[in-house]
C-alpha cells in the first residue's frame, strides 16, 4: 500500500501485509484484497474514528469558552483517511473491496484500474461503483499521474517482495551449508542478532562463535561471498 498527498508520495504511510488467512488459497486476489483493506480500514476505526479528528481540527476555542470555526485549522491537521482509493483490478476487485468497506460502515471514494490489453500502458480502463467503465485519453494528465501511483505502488511491491524471498532463502539456506545444522543456526543467530550480521562477518569473527570451527567458519563466508578464497 502506498499513500499520496498534495506534496507528493508520502512514504512514511506506505505499508507491507503479510497474509495472515489460513484458509486462503494461493493466488486469490479478491480474498487477499479483502483481508487486506479489512485490516486497514478496521485500524483506521480505531486509532482515528471518523469525523472526530476533522471536526477537532474545524474548531477553536475563545478565550470566553465558546468554539469558533478556524479556516486554516484544516490544512494544520491532516486526516489520516484517504479522500480516494485506487484498486488495481477491474471490476471484480472493485467488488470486494465495496464489499469489505461496506461490512464496515466505511464510506471512501473507490476506483479500480486495469490495464489494456498486453498490460499496455496509456490504455487502462477506469471502474467505479454506479456507472460504465471508461478510458481516458492517452495523454491525459490525470492518466499520466495514475500511472504514476500504480508504478509506485509496483515499485515498492517488488523491492519487499525481492528483500523478503533472498531473507528467507539466505536464512534456509544456512542449514545446506555442510556442518551447520540448527544448533549452529541458532548458535549463529544468538551470536550476531540477525542474517545481514553473519553476512558481513570475516572469518574470525565467525570463528568467536561456540561450536564453528575455522572450517565450518570459512564454509559460511564463502557461502556469503561466493568465489571469496
Amino acid at each position: 500500500m502506498i499513500v499520496a498527498g498534495v506534496e507528493g508520495f508520502q512514504k512514511g504511510q506506505y505499508r507491507k501485509f503479510n497474509i495472515r488467512s489460513s484458509s486462503l488459497s494461493p493466488g486469490d486476489d479478491f480474498a487477499m484484497m479483502r483481508e487486506v483493506l479489512s485490516r486497514r480500514f478496521k485500524r483506521l476505526l480505531a486509532e482515528a474514528p471518523r469525523g472526530e479528528g476533522a471536526e477537532a481540527a474545524r474548531m477553536g476555542l475563545q478565550e470566553d469558552g465558546e468554539a469558533f470555526e478556524t479556516p486554516e485549522a484544516d490544512e494544520q491537521i491532516a486526516s489520516p483517511w484517504p479522500d480516494l482509493v485506487l484498486i488495481d483490478g477491474g471490476q471484480g476487485q472493485l467488488s470486494s473491496a465495496r464489499e469489505v468497506l461496506g461490512e464496515l460502515g466505511v464510506e471512501v471514494p473507490l476506483v479500480a484500474i486495469a490495464k489494456g490489453p498486453d498490460r499496455d500502458a496509456g490504455r487502462e480502463t477506469f471502474f467505479l461503483p454506479g456507472r460504465d467503465s471508461f478510458k481516458l485519453p492517452p495523454r491525459d494528465p490525470v492518466l499520466y499521474f495514475v500511472e504514476r501511483l500504480r508504478d509506485e505502488a509496483h515499485r515498492f511491491a517488488i523491492g519487499s517482495h525481492r528483500a523478503r524471498r533472498t531473507r528467507d532463502l539466505r536464512e534456509a539456506g544456512l542449514q545446506e551449508i555442510v556442518g551447520i545444522g540448527p544448533t549452529r543456526k541458532r548458535a549463529l543467530l544468538h551470536h550476531f542478532g540477525t542474517l545481514k550480521a553473519i553476512e558481513r562477518a570475516s572469518v574470525t569473527d565467525l570463528m568467536q562463535v561456540d561450536g564453528v570451527s575455522a572450517e565450518t567458519a570459512r564454509r559460511i563466508y564463502e557461502f556469503f561471498h561466493e568465489g571469496a578464497a
